[in-house]
């Protein structure tokens, strides 16, 4: 019995599937090395590893609740565990909570600006899945929750947030849209058939053109981050990786077929992995 509730948590908070996990990490990572100039402390580093995948976790729960009533009709979500009745809303709300307090727990060594930081990414993250009921952009908001690990590496290592950090979370809110788009696009039609809002709708047939502008925003702000930060070849050479993955989607993505739409979408933890490969090369290089 247990080890069967045990397993719907799991795929209530996605541990099956931890791709989420890794899109929100790699820019994190990315950030904790910039602020700390090389590799963080032990300490830094589990804090931040940790809470991502707690977080994650956590957030999945919520959004499933918050689209218990949709998910049946979407091809992609008919069978998670709170649409299909497996989980009942208020025990997949108390997993939530449960994470969420395990995750505040982790905020203990830090300072108060990274609490602060924190508690507005929680309230933007919580948040999310309401703005696909009326909001048209839905994947903007998102990507402000999903990037909001960059500010608090800064906040965590120096006590606030430099000019570099804020370039890397502006380069991230692209990336973000670019990716969550291809997800969209994934789910369009059953969306339009359900009511709820996404930027795939929203671009129409300029969708493939939207991300591809999304990709090129990103990739030359992390250019600027680049300079900024004075790296060298390692990084360089991530930022071409990165590019590569973007031209790779674009090919995926042209013919707006589903299967070949959530490829590209997963496919992008490799493009945020070459960005913290060039930036943690450089250090190591030095």
């Amino acid at each position: 019995m247990l080890r069967d509730r045990l397993i719907l948590y799991s795929r209530l908070t996605r541990l099956d599937k931890p791709i989420g996990t890794l899109l929100l990490l790699w820019p994190t990572l990315t950030a904790l090395w910039i602020a700390s100039d090389g590799p963080p402390s032990a300490l830094h580093l589990a804090i931040f590893v940790i809470g991502t995948l707690l977080m994650r976790s956590a957030g999945c729960a919520v959004n499933d609740v918050a689209d218990r009533d949709f998910d049946g009709h979407v091809k992609r979500t008919a069978d998670r565990v709170v649409a299909s009745g497996k989980v009942s809303p208020a025990e997949a709300l108390l997993v939530a909570l449960v994470l969420t307090l395990a995750a505040a727990l982790l905020l203990i060594p830090l300072n108060l600006l990274t609490f602060a930081l924190a508690v507005v990414g929680v309230a933007v993250a919580s948040s999310y899945p309401l703005f696909k009921r009326f909001f048209p952009l839905p994947q903007a908001y998102l990507a402000i929750a999903f990037s909001f690990g960059i500010p608090m590496a800064f906040a965590a290592v120096l006590d606030r947030v430099t000019p570099i950090g804020w370039w890397l979370f502006t380069a991230n809110l692209f990336w973000v849209v670019a990716y969550d788009t291809e997800y969209a696009m994934v789910d369009r039609e059953d969306d339009i058939r359900i009511g709820l809002r996404s930027s795939a709708i929203l671009f129409g047939r300029a969708d493939v053109a939207a991300v591809m502008a999304c990709y090129g925003a990103c990739l030359s702000l992390l250019l600027v981050v680049g300079a900024s930060a004075q790296f060298g070849w390692p990084y360089s050479a991530g930022w071409l990786g990165a590019l590569g993955c973007a031209l790779y989607h674009f090919l995926l993505i042209r013919g707006r077929d589903r299967d070949a739409c959530f490829r590209a979408f997963r496919h992008n933890q490799w493009f945020g992995f070459a960005i913290f490969a060039g930036v943690a090369a450089d250090y190591a290089l030095r």
